[in-house]
């Protein structure tokens, strides 16, 4: 590691230190919301089992619900309900909800689940559009490495401090987001650039929580925490 990234290092985990005091942990380990009834919600209430019966993102009902040790689902239908509970290990999505782009370098954060896609029947959830997109582009490589870093280091870490650690040690096959634009163009020739704001990097870690975007409507359509 060169002096230059020693220092930053040295100033990201101050700041970061700081900010962890502050919210008294280093994040959660699944991207959950908390609902009315203090239950830590996937999905933000959508249907996981919907997006293979239906293929599209279905809003769940509060009443019709499963809960898991750190972690609860919103189902459409008892009948979801009931194949969910035959089988969670099949409609779960990956990596605890976060985004599978993300993961596949060993990143914890970030959460759309209308951004998603089925592959080799599991369900992959991301960020945004962006990390859907640039995913798409290797998605046997990218699942090879989000299910390598998701068993040996992600599953049980805080998603901050594991988000914090991948930022500073990168795995050897790490590509800036400006290299894995420049893929999708070379992929997609004539299409219009991808566009969307994440929100910033700081603002993303430090200060606001996976699937803010989504909840808070930040470059892209709003999406409520069902009631019902």
């Amino acid at each position: 590691m060169t002096r230059t990234k020693v220092l930053l290092a040295s100033l990201w985990f101050s700041v970061l230190g700081g900010a962890l005091l502050l919210q008294g942990c280093g994040g959660t380990l699944y991207a959950k919301f908390k609902d009315d009834r203090g239950r830590d919600v996937m999905l933000v209430g959508r249907d996981p089992v919907a997006y293979f019966t239906q293929g599209k993102p279905v809003p769940g009902r509060a009443s019709i619900a499963v809960e898991l040790p750190n972690r609860t689902y919103y189902f459409a239908s008892e009948q979801h309900r009931a194949l969910f509970l035959a089988a969670p290990e099949k409609f779960e999505p990956q990596y605890g909800g976060f985004c599978s782009n993300g993961m596949a370098y060993g990143l914890k954060m970030s959460t759309d689940p209308d951004s998603w896609t089925i592959f080799q029947g599991r369900l992959f959830i991301f960020g945004d559009i962006l990390g859907k997109e640039q995913w798409s582009l290797t998605p046997a490589f990218n699942a090879e490495k989000g299910d390598l870093l998701w068993a040996g280091e992600a599953k049980s870490a805080p998603w901050r401090e594991q988000t914090f650690y991948r930022w500073v040690n990168r795995v050897p096959w790490y590509k800036s987001r400006w290299a894995i634009r420049e893929d999708w163009e070379k992929a997609n020739p004539g299409k219009a650039p991808l566009t969307y704001d994440p929100g910033g990097w700081f603002t993303n870690l430090l200060f606001k929580y996976p699937g803010w975007r989504a909840l808070e409507g930040y470059s892209q359509p709003r999406i409520e925490l069902p009631k019902d």
